[in-house]
């Protein structure tokens, strides 16, 4: 297939293959990527946990900085994608090069300027974050090397979402699981075999990430990517950030309102001890696995939004969502049932110190039992987003894990100690799916508007 055949046949997927069949083919390499990233969270977790809870406590203190460099790539990787994919659905390919590239090279110069930034406030941030004494000598060792391994991260999420708003999303699947598996392979042997403890997981998860910035570099210089990101298209441009930002801002700020509630619940974890902050930082990696399935599969729906909606198919574009929310919510219902009966067992698996257990293990069912409403909340903030509608987008985006969750964690210890950390979660759950009920009714009458206005026109 040469690579006319190749860039037709993703545009002809969005437009016209049968749309379970369509959301699984983008959807569902997008979902082993997102395991296997996932995977690797918990996997580092194991291999940590045998050095002791301090250096669990290290780690776990430390991840929340991936979420803001993740943010900065989500903003110009989700916000390029979702105009990229408006632009093809309309037919208008002169500003897709540009749009591309411009998201791109921001990412990477606004990841650098964070990274100088963060290294040189690092002991103060780590505090802020949780780090109790005992933890901090062990997290500023880990978290040197992980900032720097997270500039390459953050243009890897931005290359990674692009690759995805033309359909490539087989790409972001290889990329993604060459550096994550990389990954698992490092951490034992720099940990143990070099004797290189925490130093040694982060050293893999830098490894891992060049690795994966190579194979996206790769594909995007090559004849195969409908995009190019040569620098010479690069261009600084208001129209496009402007298009780019209204979209993206709503992750950046997800990004950065998960990663400050997550440094919020192990700040407040910590005054009950090292072994609550332990146990919150494995239960924040398992909650993970269950909600990167979710994302995955709503990467593969939102090209597939984004482009209908640009091409004014309101029926297939009510169609994808309507299957979305089903396939995500039958999934999300399983997964509850699962971690709810097995919550001891895996929870077992990433600790053996047994009050480290006894707290993991009623937060894991805490955070899950509201997760069966997980697919349905995502599926209509990506469609918000997807069509550009950045306000209410951007507050579905948001709250689950930082505008309502913000709040609860600061309120609710305050009457239930710990327990209030524990079931923080749950609560902003509830908040959330209330209001995406309402936006939902609101955006499915628009659609029905649209559609009658286009067949009498």
């Amino acid at each position: 297939m040469n690579k006319k055949q190749g860039q037709n046949k993703r545009l002809i997927l969005m437009r016209e293959e049968n749309v379970t069949k369509a959301l699984f083919k983008l959807g569902i390499p997008m979902v082993v990527s997102m395991l296997v990233v996932a995977l690797y969270n918990v996997v580092d977790t194991y291999f940590v946990s045998s050095l002791g809870t301090q250096q669990v406590g290290a780690v776990s203190v430390a991840f929340p900085l991936s979420l803001y460099f993740s943010g900065i790539g989500l903003t110009f990787g989700v916000g390029g994608a979702s105009y990229i994919s408006r632009l093809l659905g309309a037919k208008e390919n002169k500003k897709v090069n540009e749009v591309a590239a411009t998201s791109l090279y921001t990412s990477l110069i606004i990841g650098m300027i964070l990274v100088i930034m963060v290294l040189v406030f690092l002991t103060p941030i780590l505090k802020f974050m949780g780090a109790t004494d005992t933890i901090l000598p062990y997290a500023k060792c880990y978290a040197v090397i992980f900032t720097i391994s997270m500039l390459f991260s953050t243009a890897n999420v931005t290359a990674g979402n692009l690759a995805i708003s033309q359909g490539a999303s087989n790409i972001t699947l290889r990329a993604m699981i060459s550096g994550s598996v990389l990954n698992m392979i490092l951490d034992p042997l720099l940990i143990y075999t070099l004797n290189m403890g925490v130093k040694g997981a982060a050293i893999a998860t830098l490894i891992s990430q060049i690795i994966t910035s190579l194979i996206y570099i790769w594909f995007f210089f090559g004849e195969n990517s409908y995009i190019h990101i040569g620098i010479s298209n690069f261009k600084l441009k208001l129209d496009i950030y402007s298009q780019v930002i209204k979209i993206g801002i709503s992750m950046m700020l997800l990004q950065f309102l998960t990663g400050f509630s997550m440094s919020l619940i192990s700040r407040t974890a910590s005054y009950y001890g090292d072994e609550a902050v332990a146990a919150m930082g494995i239960v924040l990696r398992i909650v993970t696995l269950g909600t990167n399935v979710v994302f995955g599969f709503m990467k593969g729906f939102q090209p597939m939004a984004g482009f209908n909606y640009g091409a004014k198919n309101y029926t297939r574009l009510r169609e994808v969502t309507r299957i979305s929310v089903k396939l995500t919510t039958i999934y999300c219902v399983l997964w509850t049932l699962v971690v709810v009966l097995f919550a001891n067992q895996i929870v077992s698996l990433l600790s053996n110190d047994t009050n480290v257990i006894a707290i993991a293990e009623k937060a894991l069912k805490a955070n899950t039992i509201m997760f069966f409403t997980f697919g349905f909340q995502f599926a209509y903030s990506t469609l918000y987003l997807s069509i550009g509608r950045a306000l209410w987008g951007g507050v579905l985006n948001i709250g689950r894990q930082g505008l309502f969750l913000i709040p609860v964690i600061l309120l609710l210890p305050k009457f239930f100690q710990l327990n209030g950390v524990i079931y923080a979660q749950p609560v902003a759950d509830i908040i959330t799916t209330i209001i995406t009920i309402v936006l939902a009714i609101k955006i499915e009458k628009e659609l029905i508007n649209l559609r009658q206005e286009k067949f009498q026109n």
